[in-house]
């Protein structure tokens, strides 16, 4: 199973107005057994020990600036995937994502019928408020493309998350 870098839909990019990044990758799947849920879920279901070894390096760097960590409590319990909350769910579309002072945020998983199996799609999309949001998103960028394409693997696995 191959990961493909796609365009990013026009219905997909709607979810975050004036968003100055959007990628997609893209993952033909056998069968019909997922949901948008279940595909987020196993994408964000565990990550290699390099991935969690960035994010843990991340949030030593970004919390002395007050940005959002995974270890960040929100305010009000909301359901997460992975760790970001979920802002809207259908059975072909997850949105999850937050907002922060430098950037906004969304992944999006979607799931369409193709033949016998399916099609999974994540797209991010990312909306920078100020300089410190522009230098994240060029810091973390070449990251982000080598990391999506490994959890969207996650997908074709046969176990539950």
């Amino acid at each position: 199973m191959k990961v493909r870098e796609v365009h990013p839909s026009a219905n997909s990019v709607r979810l975050l107005a004036g968003a100055q990044f959007a990628d997609a990758f893209s993952l033909e799947v056998g069968g019909r057994a997922l949901d948008a849920r279940k595909a987020a879920e196993k994408i964000f279901a565990r990550s290699p020990a390099w991935i969690d070894a960035l994010l843990r390096l991340r949030n030593l760097i970004v919390t002395p600036l007050g940005l959002k960590t995974s270890a960040a409590s929100e305010t009000t319990p909301r359901e997460m995937i992975g760790m970001f909350p979920v802002l809207s769910e259908t059975p072909d579309r997850l949105v999850a994502g937050f907002d922060d002072k430098h950037l906004d945020f969304r992944v999006v998983v979607d799931v369409a019928t193709l033949g016998h199996g399916q099609d999974v799609t994540a797209t991010t999309l990312v909306k920078t408020h100020n300089l410190l949001g522009r230098a994240y998103l060029a810091i973390i960028l070449p990251f982000h493309r080598l990391i999506v394409p490994v959890m969207m693997r996650q997908v074709a696995s046969q176990g539950l998350p």
